[in-house]
């Protein structure tokens, strides 16, 4: 009898080598990218999930959300009418950050993968806090 593991993704783990103090921010990411490097950084910290062999996925997660960000908010400023290839570009960029989400534990289930119990309005332990 085998056994598959076809769609089973291994449980995540706190590493050793996890890094405890958060990065400097890219200086090529966009202001929409700066705020979700930000904002998930210090939980990738807490979490102890984060090496920097990480740090490349990271980036590119924060990128696409700062793409999102950036279609929705000129649609918004400009005539409001929803552009065809933008709206492609901005649905693969959603998609891709939602991939690399669920690898870094930024989603609900994939933290529940971790055993990590985050309280979003903390700011204690927030090494970006000022």
């Amino acid at each position: 009898m085998s056994v598959h593991l076809r769609g089973v993704k291994p449980q995540a783990k706190v590493t050793k080598d996890a890094l405890t103090k958060a990065p400097p921010i890219p200086e090529y990411f966009s202001i929409y990218a700066t705020a979700e490097w930000k904002r998930i950084m210090p939980r990738l910290i807490k979490d102890r999930v984060l090496t920097k062999a990480d740090l490349a996925g990271v980036e590119h997660y924060c990128m696409m959300i700062g793409v999102v960000r950036e279609i929705e908010t000129n649609r918004a400023m400009n005539t409001g009418d929803i552009d065809a290839k933008l709206f492609g570009v901005q649905n693969r960029a959603a998609q891709t950050a939602r991939q690399l989400a669920a690898e870094y534990g930024l989603s609900p289930i994939s933290r529940a993968r971790i055993g990590c119990d985050f309280d979003e309005s903390s700011d204690d332990d927030n090494p970006l806090a000022v």
